[in-house]
């Protein structure tokens, strides 16, 4: 006797407005994620990113025009005294809005690939000092620790396939 196989619900629904799939389409490589992470630990400069990860010159061009394209960082013009004008690239509003993404992946990292020493970086809360971490909570404020009680359900964008 067969098990009744069902068939999953999301399969009635096209993917072609999936936000996940278009942040990804912006994000998912993993030189963007790495200059993001410069950035938001403070490092701004062009060549100051690529003496700190190795990043090929042409990559980082193209990483940070395609960051600066879709809105996430916006270049900031400097000059070093007698040198010509450079710029420094700063996070914008949109760019900002990934940092619970990013502390999100570098707990997971932490978690499942950081040596045994322990992670090479700690994020902490400016005014207590206090370890921040992400969560998950529902929009009444409920905390959700049990990730198996999210359940997805189609939204308004949803289309059917």
């Amino acid at each position: 006797m067969n098990p009744t196989i069902s068939r999953p619900p999301a399969l009635d629904w096209s993917i072609e407005t999936c936000t996940i799939g278009r942040a990804m389409a912006v994000l998912g490589e993993k030189w963007t994620v790495l200059v993001l992470r410069e950035i938001f630990n403070g490092v701004r400069r062009f060549a100051d990113m690529r003496e700190h990860t190795g990043i090929p010159r042409q990559v980082l061009t193209n990483r940070l025009s395609s960051l600066v394209e879709h809105g996430l960082l916006r270049r900031e013009p400097y000059q070093e005294p007698g040198a010509r004008i450079r710029h420094e690239y700063r996070l914008t509003a949109k760019g900002l809005d990934l940092y619970p993404v990013l502390t999100a992946v570098k707990e997971w990292g932490d978690r499942y690939l950081a040596d045994p020493e322990g992670p090479p970086l700690e994020m902490a809360h400016r005014d207590c000092g206090a370890e921040i971490h992400t969560e998950l909570h529902c929009a009444d404020g409920h905390h959700v620790a049990d990730y198996r009680q999210v359940v997805p359900r189609v939204g308004p964008g949803a289309r059917r396939r």
